[in-house]
């Protein structure tokens, strides 16, 4: 069961990697950096893969419409040259987060147990956090579908 924090708590903050739109390799964000704008952090599996780049090309189709209402960040816990190349290869407009030590998962609860094929294992669950300018939460979407994602978030801002 994942334990997300509570609508209208405080984000977990955060200091990470991140990589695309303004940032470049090596440089980080902090979250506590963003008060005073709607942020949208997406948490992903991996990059690549089917589903994780059905969602992410779907932000990226909507970015005219999104970005006028709120940064976004993906987040996964691929290395950040990992994301390079993921955002190159689809010429994503928005900057991913590098969570390689899973702080970040962890904090937001998004780093669950889960199950393929008969297998258990350890895995971040796709869900989204929409957070308010005064750096509360304002939305959770858990277990966000990609292809449902982009008209999920926009209806939230």
């Amino acid at each position: 069961m994942s334990h997300y924090p509570a609508l209208g708590s405080p984000a977990p903050d955060f200091t990470a990697s991140v990589s695309g739109e303004t940032y470049n390799i090596g440089d980080t964000v902090h979250l506590a950096d963003l008060r005073g704008r709607c942020v949208v952090l997406y948490f992903y599996p991996k990059d690549d893969t089917p589903g994780c780049t059905k969602q992410a090309c779907a932000l990226r189709n909507g970015w005219s419409q999104i970005s006028k209402k709120a940064t976004v960040f993906g987040v996964s816990i691929d290395s950040a040259k990992k994301h390079e190349k993921f955002i190159k290869k689809y010429s994503l407009p928005f900057a991913l987060i590098a969570d390689e030590d899973k702080a970040i998962v962890n904090a937001y609860g998004v780093w669950v147990e889960k199950t393929l094929y008969g297998r258990q294992y350890m895995g971040t669950e796709r869900t989204t956090f929409i957070i308010a300018p005064d750096g509360t939460i304002k939305a959770v979407l858990p277990k966000v579908k990609p292809d449902e994602h982009l008209e999920q978030v926009l209806a939230l801002l």
